[in-house]
């Protein structure tokens, strides 16, 4: 219930709903996987609380440390829930996000699945929305960031992410799970870009 009463109004795409699918595709996920799956479950639930697209500036303190340790977690969990939740984010397509435990593995793979396919492509342009961004200019050609703090100062159009991104993932997976689900995900994007394209071009 705290996680969702954080996330209810969130309109940049990473809402209540986005972390409940993580979430479960993250219990799908590890029926497959030999993992620890109280650390897959709080990591899933607990990976956006802190995240730097959502945290305001003046905020220091990691709310969900705080939120784990009112309920009793043991500290050794937290440190390692933190872990996994630090290992989850994409951080440009030169910077080496490769996860060092299963749970992490766990957990990135169910995050950057509901960034693909056809709910993926609308939280893409929800976020892009919500940060005042252009869907696409032609002129602004994508990026590959070779590190994580020119990734995060970019505001470019909202289809440049899908190459900055989001067609990276594919190749990316950890689990089998993942990267079964992810080649179905992946091709519906590329139809959706190229039925984009068409229409922009007027053919």
């Amino acid at each position: 219930m705290y996680v969702r009463l954080q996330f209810e109004q969130e309109a940049s795409g990473h809402d209540w709903w986005h972390i409940h699918r993580v979430w479960q595709l993250a219990l799908k996920i590890t029926k497959h996987e030999k993992a620890d799956l109280f650390l897959v479950e709080m990591a899933a639930l607990l990976h956006d609380l802190d995240d730097w697209k959502l945290k305001p500036d003046n905020e220091q303190a990691r709310r969900s440390e705080c939120w784990m340790r009112k309920l009793g977690v043991p500290e050794e969990k937290i440190r390692k829930i933190e872990r996994i939740i630090g290992e989850v984010s994409f951080k440009g397509a030169g910077v080496d996000t490769t996860p060092t435990s299963i749970e992490a593995q766990i957990v990135q793979d169910a995050d950057r699945l509901d960034a693909m396919g056809a709910i993926g492509i609308a939280r893409t342009f929800a976020y892009g929305g919500n940060k005042q961004r252009l869907i696409y200019d032609p002129n602004v050609k994508p990026e590959m960031h070779i590190d994580f703090e020119t990734y995060k100062k970019t505001s470019a159009p909202t289809i440049n992410h899908f190459y900055e991104k989001l067609l990276l993932l594919k190749d990316r997976m950890n689990t089998d799970y993942g990267k079964k689900v992810a080649q179905e995900r992946h091709k519906f994007m590329k139809l959706y870009l190229d039925q984009f394209f068409k229409e922009w071009n007027l053919n």
